[in-house]
C-alpha cells in the first residue's frame, strides 16, 4: 500500500519548503542546483500573485511540486493556465505524487474558470510524456512553439 499523499498550496512565507524541489527542477533541465536561487524565483512569483504552486509530501515530507501560471487564451477568450514545472523526487515516484499533484492543479484551474491546462516538455522526458498523455493531455498538432533567448 502506498502512503498517502498530501498536496497543499505553498505561499510566499513558505517558498524555502519548495525551494530544494525547484533547485533539482531546474537542475534536471542543465541549471546549476542553486536553492538562494529557487526561493527567491518562488518566493517573487508567490509575493506577486503570479504563480500558483503546489508542494506534495509524504508522510510530511516535501516530495513534489508544481507550478502553475495563471493566464488567458486570447483564441478561447478565457482564462488558460500553463502547467509550467513539475518535479517528484526520484525516491517518490510510483506512489502517485505526480497524478495527485496534476489532480489538484486541473481543480484549481477549473475552479478559476480555466477553459485548459497547457504544457510543454523537452523532447527526450519520455517519462513526462507518458505521465501527461495517461492523465488525459494531447500534443498539439497544430501550433510549433518557438522560441528567442533574450540574454
Amino acid at each position: 500500500m502506498h502512503p498517502q499523499v498530501q498536496v497543499r498550496r505553498l505561499t510566499a512565507d513558505d517558498a524555502s519548503i519548495g525551494a530544494p524541489l525547484f533547485a533539482l527542477y531546474r537542475e534536471f533541465y542543465g541549471q546549476p542546483y542553486d536553492e538562494g536561487v529557487a526561493e527567491r524565483f518562488l518566493r517573487d512569483r508567490l509575493d506577486g500573485a503570479q504563480s500558483v504552486v503546489l508542494i506534495a509530501e509524504l508522510n510530511g515530507d516535501p516530495v513534489g511540486l508544481i507550478q502553475l501560471y495563471p493566464g488567458f487564451s486570447s483564441i478561447a477568450a478565457a482564462p488558460s493556465w500553463h502547467l509550467n514545472d513539475l518535479y517528484v523526487l526520484d525516491s517518490a515516484r510510483g506512489h502517485g505524487v505526480a497524478t495527485a499533484l496534476m489532480a489538484e492543479a486541473e481543480r484549481l484551474a477549473r475552479s478559476a474558470g480555466a477553459v485548459e491546462l497547457v504544457l510543454e516538455t523537452a523532447h527526450t522526458n519520455t517519462v513526462a510524456q507518458r505521465l501527461y498523455e495517461r492523465e488525459g493531455y494531447r500534443r498539439d498538432a497544430e501550433y510549433i512553439t518557438y522560441e528567442k533567448p533574450l540574454t
